[in-house]
């Protein structure tokens, strides 16, 4: 047992960031060693709400930062402001943070200024192109170098680190989000939607929403769709559309029209968890993703020319393929022709984690304040 419970500042923005927080938070919550602030910036609005609700959570702290078409200097801007006035009011003696947001970023800038250690939930990802995936690569980056304890959720994450040369600690721990899907899933949440009948097609299910899929990117990405569509009579396609409209406009233009294209509004998590388990593949720019379908046995084709997470790929849980119709199609079709090649995917062992991280990461915090 700590000697006095220590304050504890845990920072988030968006969706993914809630999803992968969640049972951090609930870990600290529950521990009497912490007094546990939740500050929400406010970059997602409805969808993190959604989260938090689902895993019986609240805000202690809401900064409401959201405008419509808000760059990344305003969202970089309001919430270093808005910080560094609750962090000065809280005095926590250490803030949290998760993944490569700009809330992070900034969280963490916020907190540096301040002189207050920061631990980083999902530590030392790269791809070593710095645009790509833009800005979250040099958010990451930035934030490994301001960071005191880094949660690392696996080895590769742990000497991307080391060959950085970040100062702090470095522990690996396994990926939180694999601890909420694992809770969520266990309910066998519905997903109900409208017009789709789950067991006449094998559903695709696809997430697209990275900055540097807009535009031509975006339209090779829909086009790819199509042609899988085209080729293969018994598939159906079931697209959440995420609400930018640099995203959602031209995809709702492309695919709009096709009886088989099913486009709705962003699924509760729940929801998103029950696709994942009934759908056959999924086809996405998302990184958790790529982490999440895994744990479910679902292959992923990732839409993008480079990923932060080339366990997946390495583990064969995941193919990279990029934004090109052809190559989506290609990869598509080896999938939904040949069985050996979708259960060698479906079958691949998981490389992030087991469930626990969210559990190791209370420890490890733990153990800094005990030696402190």
């Amino acid at each position: 047992m700590l000697p006095s419970p220590f304050s504890i500042c845990i920072t988030l923005g968006t969706r993914p960031e809630a999803i992968k927080l969640a049972p951090v938070i609930q870990q600290f919550q529950r521990s009497p060693n912490f007094k546990t602030q939740v500050v929400l910036t406010g970059q997602h609005r409805e969808m993190v709400q959604q989260v938090m609700q689902l895993f019986g959570l609240s805000a202690d702290w809401n900064l409401e930062i959201m405008q419509r078409q808000q760059t990344l200097t305003d969202i970089t801007f309001r919430s270093l402001r808005g910080l560094e006035a609750i962090f000065g009011q809280l005095q926590p003696q250490m803030v949290i943070v998760q993944g490569d947001t700009t809330t992070a970023f900034a969280a963490t800038l916020a907190a540096f200024y301040q002189k207050i250690p920061v631990g980083h939930v999902e530590a030392g990802l790269r791809t070593d192109d710095l645009f790509n995936p833009y800005p979250e690569e040099a958010n990451r980056r930035l934030i490994s170098q301001l960071t005191q304890l880094h949660f690392a959720p696996t080895s590769l994450a742990v000497e991307n680190l080391q060959r950085s040369g970040v100062t702090g600690e470095i522990h690996q721990t396994g990926n939180t989000v694999i601890d909420a899907l694992l809770t969520v899933a266990k309910s066998q949440p519905e997903c109900d939607i409208p017009g789709l009948d789950w067991n006449k097609y094998r559903v695709l299910l696809a997430t697209v929403h990275r900055r540097e899929n807009w535009g031509e990117p975006l339209q090779g990405i829909a086009e790819g769709f199509l042609h899988i569509l085209d080729k293969f009579p018994d598939t159906a396609l079931l697209l959440p559309l995420h609400r930018n409209p640099t995203v959602r406009e031209p995809l709702q233009a492309l695919l709009g029209t096709n009886e088989r294209v099913f486009l709705t509004e962003p699924l509760d998590y729940a929801q998103l968890v029950g696709a994942i388990q009934r759908s056959y593949l999924l086809l996405t720019d998302s990184g958790g993703l790529q982490e999440e379908a895994p744990s479910l046995g679902k292959p992923v084709l990732v839409l993008r020319e480079t990923t932060e997470r080339p366990e997946a790929v390495t583990a064969g849980t995941a193919k990279l393929v990029g934004t090109d119709s052809n190559q989506i199609l290609a990869a598509a079709t080896q999938l939904l022709s040949n069985p050996d090649a979708y259960q060698k995917m479906a079958t691949a062992i998981n490389p992030f984690g087991d469930g626990r991280a969210s559990e190791k990461i209370l420890q490890i915090v733990e153990k800094y304040f005990s030696s402190c």
